[in-house]
């Protein structure tokens, strides 16, 4: 599945060596298509003033719903 530039989405896991938790929220701001591995994506909203390369498994897409859930239960 390809997801849409600019879509708001949140972890699926940790990435540890970034110390992002799952859950983290931030925006897709890049699309790497990749013929024999899993496509990629450039982030934003994870590390201040800095964006973060994750695959397909590692995001979901979230709505303003999820949004507001995921920042009352923390």
């Amino acid at each position: 599945m390809i997801f849409t530039l600019f879509s708001e989405f949140q972890l699926t896991q940790d990435i540890p060596e970034l110390n992002l938790k799952k859950g983290s929220i931030g925006v897709i701001v890049e699309y790497y298509p990749m013929s024999q591995e899993e496509d990629g994506y450039s982030v934003e909203g994870l590390i201040a003033q800095d964006t973060v390369e994750v695959t397909e498994s590692q995001i979901q897409l979230i709505n303003a719903e999820k949004i507001q859930e995921v920042t009352f239960l923390n």
